[in-house]
């Protein structure tokens, strides 16, 4: 998954970079004279732009000037924040070199008294030295999708094993139909560290150490392969993995998409469907849900840092009216507050309420730790093994060392 609302998952400058985005700035006035800057990503959700610049208006210690910014919103961030001039509130997931650099502002005690309350699987990747570096907006989560006919009609159960998914995309897979569909690439490019943390194992231990140096996490990506050379994957599909629409035209019995599909998913097929985690492998093995969300963090190149905290703490700790709208009112996403998600009304049932739960017990999401270069590293390797069948064991050697080596750098600065 990208790191952005949807994505679960360099710093450069361009013409224009730092101008303001619009005269519709959602401020109401003047509210003492301090006002402060806000950058979000640019929403494909519609009615999201709107929203957020009514809750900034609704604010009534500060003027708010909120910015949608298209384009790479990453990277005019990591250039922004190198300047004074960038925003002192913004969206996104701090990286480790931001945190490292001084370059984004400790919030910990933002969520004093709070802090339980949120899903500790995506509030856990904006922590670093015991410190927390952005506050949690929505969840973004992945999972499997299922026709319960096709399943029902071939006397299969729901996999809930790495090895019964084999077994069940082999048997549905028809002249017409293909068992499962992983992505057009088969899979390499979305599952990322999925399929290790079925194998219970990790990206990155606890203590900043390769989790997956372990004779499981070539077992398990080896199965990855038989999807592959057993034709039992769509490839070549339409739309790629996070469009549900292979799913839906019926070219495919199990598909791996996002919680964002669920409504249409939901509005085409009634009551036949049904969403499952990743499958457990092993015997230390289980269940998988790769999540991700975007934050609110606050620039240390801010003149207002004071002014930017209380805001945050305003609307994404105070207002919880404003977080479950803004999760649920605009595309399809879980609350990250805990009490939130219970009692949202259109995740209390069916599969929405088995996606909340299978988010707060099985939920992952990729670490600090896991920087761009240990993700090519490690998606290089899994490219090569699920679709030209290299051996899992000599690839994972090999990621081992070059893993263990950028976690040695990464760990050795300030």
């Amino acid at each position: 998954m990208a790191v952005s609302r949807r994505g679960l998952l360099g710093a450069g400058a361009g013409v224009g970079l730092l101008a303001a985005c619009g005269g519709n700035t959602g401020r109401g006035g003047d509210k003492g004279g301090t006002r402060l800057s806000q950058w979000y990503h640019q929403y494909g959700e519609a009615g999201t732009e709107q929203a957020v610049k009514r809750y900034a208006a609704g604010y009534d210690k500060a003027d708010v000037d909120v910015q949608w910014r298209p384009g790479d919103y990453d990277r005019q961030t990591a250039a922004a924040l190198l300047t004074d001039s960038g925003p002192d509130v913004f969206e996104g997931s701090p990286t480790l070199d931001q945190i490292q650099g001084g370059q984004v502002v400790d919030v910990t005690e933002l969520l004093d008294g709070v802090r339980d309350d949120f899903n500790p699987a995506v509030l856990t990747p904006k922590t670093y030295d015991g410190k927390i570096w952005g506050i949690p907006q929505v969840i973004d989560m992945q999972l499997l999708y299922y026709r319960k006919s096709l399943l029902k009609d071939a006397g299969i159960e729901p996999p809930t094993t790495l090895d019964a998914l084999v077994d069940a995309a082999k048997r549905l897979t028809t002249s017409k139909v293909k068992g499962l569909f992983l992505g057009n690439d088969g899979g390499a490019g979305v599952l990322s560290g999925t399929p290790l943390n079925a194998a219970g194992l990790q990206l990155v231990t606890d203590d900043g150490k390769v989790g997956f140096d372990d004779p499981a996490a070539a077992r398990t990506l080896g199965k990855l392969h038989h999807l592959y050379a057993d034709k039992s994957l769509l490839l070549g599909a339409p739309t790629d993995w996070s469009d549900p629409a292979a799913f839906l035209q019926g070219l495919t019995a199990m598909q791996w998409s996002g919680l964002w599909a669920l409504p249409q998913v939901s509005k085409e097929l009634g009551d036949d469907f049904g969403v499952l985690p990743f499958p457990k492998d092993g015997p230390h093995g289980a269940p998988a849900v790769p999540v991700g969300a975007y934050g609110a963090a606050v620039s240390a190149r801010s003149r207002h840092r004071a002014a930017a905290k209380e805001y945050v703490k305003w609307l994404w700790v105070e207002r919880t009216d404003h977080q479950e709208d803004f999760a649920l009112s605009y595309g399809f996403h879980i609350p990250a507050r805990i009490s939130l998600a219970r009692k949202a009304a259109k995740l209390r049932s069916g599969p929405a309420a088995d996606a909340v739960r299978f988010t707060t017990e099985h939920g992952h999401a990729q670490p600090l730790l896991w920087t761009p270069a240990n993700q090519t590293a490690y998606q290089d390797a899994l490219v090569r093994i699920i679709k030209g069948g290299a051996n899992p064991e000599s690839e994972l050697r090999s990621v081992v060392r070059k893993v263990t080596a950028e976690l040695d750098r990464v760990k050795k600065k300030p």
